[in-house]
């Protein structure tokens, strides 16, 4: 063990001493924002561990719980923590059928859940059906087995909190399933406390506020969401609903943002649309704007600078930049990326605005941490530099030294998961005899340490003349058109890559008022002018980034969108290709016929 904190009660033991008068959490109640401070939810998690014990649980043991971000979700995880208990976590707009898999898989003795809708959605009956599954907890009731009574019972018998060996574990993650059933990511005391204690060593976060969108049961939220910012005395404004996320941000006026690609896509979509719009001298002024931030930024890299470009990137950021960062709570100065693969593109626009893009890299079974930009150390475009005691290890052999200097990305550290629950063959396909980690993962690393990733190996696929390909990579590029909301590119054993395409409506509905193209939104995709709309857009894209192999040479365009609901979305926003490519085969067929 090395650095601050040696296992999570300890964090929330040394967070509550040191920040008790802070605001910790924020909840948004009747048009208002209401705080809760560090020393409130310090006292909460006592007496809802006390409540735990009451139902029996104990070293070992697992909790479940199926519910959104919220104060209770982390006053359950840091109850269950301080028990030397594991929690699992799982999403409400995961399917019931998900819920039954992962409680019968981790054994879990209690299941915690967000209220009524979720029980009467099948959480309830597991109680009955289910072995190990002992007692279901409403943490919005008012009954015997509610939040309020078991805090109660809490309070009355308080019970000490457990102090986990570093190698004890913590908590499931569940993997996304998008290959086939969810595996139990185990994670120790010491995996996590590894991570934060390499964030307390690279970022300055004291005293930032964050508005919390991204789910605490992803490993990326919840370890730097939850547990970072609880580790810098931080505060998180929960977002009940992430379509209220710009609003929200002018309420709360964040610091800092933890998000994902897609919100990132969106700002840059919104921005880009208006910049297009303008007219006449503001035009004029926008370009000229971003056109000196791009100079600055070329010039820094070369660590140089030009007087006359900071004058006038002076007077730009009074004049342009600032009004964008005032629709995102005028404070906003960093945001951290993960869960996929910013597109630089978008990076580079909104660090032209003047907030900074830390953008990381990992996996749930790496806790999630394993590289990261950070002040001083920032390339975009990179994943960043391996943070402290990890190591990035590029395995070309792995794909047959085919690929010049890319690999199989291997990380060696003391983040690395304990194996996946019960599954013995499937850990032992990832952790090799010291224990690193195959990802699974294409990239490289240059010279000074910044890791790029370029794909999934398994995505990967070989068009008939034998050139390989890696869809992801290609899909964010196209996803930056204004007109193009999901896509998925397809090619495998082909002469050529097609795609299947999802409109952004909204995008679409109005380029056909404004071209005199009428009809319902089956007809629209239906129309010859829209359909050359979605080819000249496809083709800017292809000419700007892909090589001559991985053009899309035909495309469908499709009315619904990929969600959780049907099955073609993980709850983490991944993409299940198989799952698509089982739904649109007759299109793919078509485009090959």
């Amino acid at each position: 063990m090395s650095g601050k904190f040696k296992n999570l009660p300890d964090l929330l033991h040394q967070s509550v001493a040191a920040f008790g008068e802070r605001p910790r959490f924020g909840t948004r109640v009747d048009g208002k924002w209401t705080w809760m401070t560090y020393a409130e939810f310090g006292k909460e998690v006592d007496a809802f561990r006390g409540g735990l014990a009451s139902l029996g649980v104990g070293a070992g043991d697992k909790v479940a719980i199926i519910s959104d971000n919220s104060p209770m979700w982390a006053i359950a995880a840091y109850a269950t923590y301080s028990l030397g208990a594991c929690f699992v976590p799982m999403y409400e707009k995961q399917n019931p059928e998900d819920w039954r898999y992962i409680i019968e898989d981790s054994g879990a003795k209690v299941v915690l859940v967000s209220g009524k809708k979720i029980a009467d959605k099948g959480a309830a009956r597991l109680v009955e059906e289910i072995g190990t599954l002992e007692h279901l907890v409403d943490l919005s009731g008012d009954g015997p087995m509610g939040y309020t009574a078991l805090c109660k019972a809490g309070v009355e018998a308080p019970v000490a909190a457990a102090d986990p060996a570093w190698e004890d574990l913590c908590g499931f993650i569940y993997t996304s399933g998008t290959t086939g059933k969810p595996k139990g990511v185990m994670l120790t005391h010491g995996n996590i406390c590894s991570n934060v204690n390499a964030v307390q060593e690279l970022l300055p976060m004291q005293e930032a506020r964050s508005l919390s969108f991204l789910p605490w049961a992803h490993s990326f939220g919840q370890t730097l969401e939850l547990h970072c910012l609880t580790s810098f005395g931080c505060s998180s404004a929960i977002v009940d609903d992430v379509n209220n996320l710009i609003p929200y941000m002018s309420e709360v006026h964040p610091t800092v943002l933890f998000s994902v690609p897609r919100v990132f896509n969106k700002v840059y979509d919104k921005l880009n649309k208006q910049m297009a719009e303008a007219t006449g001298l503001k035009k004029v002024i926008m370009n000229a704007a971003f056109e000196n931030a791009k100079t600055r930024r070329e010039l820094a890299n070369r660590g140089q600078s030009s007087w006359w470009v900071e004058v006038k990137h002076g007077w730009f950021d009074k004049k342009v930049f600032s009004k964008v960062r005032d629709r995102l709570g005028g404070q906003l100065a960093f945001a951290f990326s993960g869960g996929a693969a910013i597109s630089k593109e978008v990076a580079e626009f909104i660090d032209n605005v003047g907030i900074t893009v830390y953008e990381g890299y990992g996996l749930s079974e790496t806790s999630p941490i394993a590289t990261a930009n950070y002040p001083d150390n920032q390339r975009i475009g990179s994943v960043g530099k391996a943070i402290p005691g990890v190591e990035i290890i590029i395995d070309t052999a792995a794909v047959g030294g085919e690929m010049g200097d890319q690999g199989e990305i291997v990380i060696r550290g003391p983040n690395i998961m304990k194996g996946y629950h019960g599954l013995p063959d499937k850990t032992a396909e990832v952790l090799d005899a010291d224990g690193n980690f195959r990802t699974g993962d294409l990239g490289r690393k240059d010279a000074e340490g910044y890791v790029y990733i370029t794909g999934r190996i398994k995505e990967q696929y070989k068009l008939e003349n034998g050139k390989y390909v890696v869809p992801s990579p290609l899909e964010e590029q196209l996803k930056l058109s204004g007109y193009i909301n999901q896509v998925m590119v397809y090619g495998a054993n082909k002469l050529y890559n097609v795609a299947v395409v999802v409109p952004d409506i909204e995008a679409l509905k109005k380029w056909a008022n404004e071209h005199g193209v009428s009809g319902e939104i089956g007809e629209l995709l239906k129309n010859d002018k829209v359909n050359a709309l979605f080819e000249a857009e496809i083709a800017e894209r292809c000419q700007e980034v892909f090589k001559g192999f991985e053009r899309i040479k035909k495309f469908r365009l499709i009315p619904d969108e990929f969600t959780t609901d049907n099955d073609q979305l993980t709850p983490t926003m991944k993409l299940k290709r198989r799952n698509v490519i089982k739904a649109y085969q007759h299109l793919l067929d078509e485009m090959y016929a």
